[in-house]
């Protein structure tokens, strides 16, 4: 086979949650510009169907639902509704997430009174855990619910899962809140898990790690400080945060048959964050 004709998804079904804005919107753009149907769903139903919208206008197939990865109910609804449209579905990212707060320490180099873990409010641990690690795994159960049929209702074997997993499950980063960091590092395993229980079925389950990327993911706010930006872009050994368009290649990759050997890789995108910081973090 040819290698171009390795990410070829043409005719293909993809489901992409948090697809409203950020890793998620890129990785929707991404499927749809390689030919597959899409559904992007987010919490916010109402975003996810402007930016179905725009891909349908630009001459893509494309879909929205209003999906809360938090409750069982609402993503076994929305891969059911997938694969009704499309026949089954061939790739599901588990991308929805969030950050409930920043880490012990602030972008402008000082301790954070907030982030302190023995001040830490049970309620921010509880919604990040919620959405950052439960969403991930009825995102993962649901997908491979739905894969297992795909035999039969499109002769298609199998699927490829994709998890968006964070540089903050390998590394430990002082800005971050400490559930994300707890939540990630639990993505990591439970990916491990998920790839080696479904070899047996074609179901491929990886996760992309990424580091500083630009998106609206704290309520956008390093988008809103300058400050957090210009000390992300500092830490990071390349010298500056990605932007959302830098991880289509590898979600495309991941997704298509070009992964085919690929089940159980926790694959970095993080511009060389995982070698440690240029500047340490001190008191």
């Amino acid at each position: 086979m040819k290698t171009l004709d390795q990410f070829d998804i043409r005719g293909r079904s993809a489901l992409v949650t948090g697809a409203a804005s950020g890793i998620g919107l890129a990785y929707a753009e991404c499927m749809a510009e390689a030919g597959a149907r899409v559904t992007l769903t987010d919490i916010d139903g109402e975003a996810a169907e402007r930016e179905a919208a725009r891909l349908r206008e630009a001459g893509y197939e494309a879909r929205a639902a209003k999906c809360d990865v938090s409750k069982l109910e609402d993503v076994a609804a929305a891969f059911d509704d997938h694969a009704a449209a499309y026949n089954g579905c061939d790739i599901a990212f588990a991308n929805a997430g969030l950050d409930v707060g920043n880490g012990f320490w602030t972008p402008e180099g000082k301790r954070n009174p907030d982030g302190q873990i023995d001040v830490y409010e049970p309620e921010r641990w509880y919604k990040s855990i919620g959405i950052n690690l439960n969403g991930v795994f009825h995102t993962v159960r649901e997908a491979a619910r739905v894969m297992k049929q795909n035999e039969a209702l499109s002769g298609r074997r199998g699927g490829s899962i994709v998890i968006t997993s964070s540089n903050a499950a390998e590394v430990n980063e002082a800005i971050v809140g400490v559930p994300y960091m707890a939540a990630k590092a639990g993505v990591k395993h439970f990916m491990r898990h998920a790839a080696f229980e479904l070899a047996a079925y074609g179901i491929r389950v990886n996760a992309i790690a990424p580091g500083p990327f630009v998106t609206n993911i704290g309520d956008g706010w390093v988008k809103k400080n300058p400050a957090a930006k210009k000390a992300w872009d500092e830490l990071c050994p390349l010298g500056r945060m990605a932007e959302t368009y830098q991880i289509k290649p590898l979600a495309l990759l991941l997704a298509s048959d070009a992964g085919s050997y690929m089940t159980g890789s926790h694959v970095m995108i993080d511009g060389g964050m995982q070698l440690g910081p240029i500047k340490p973090l001190n008191d």
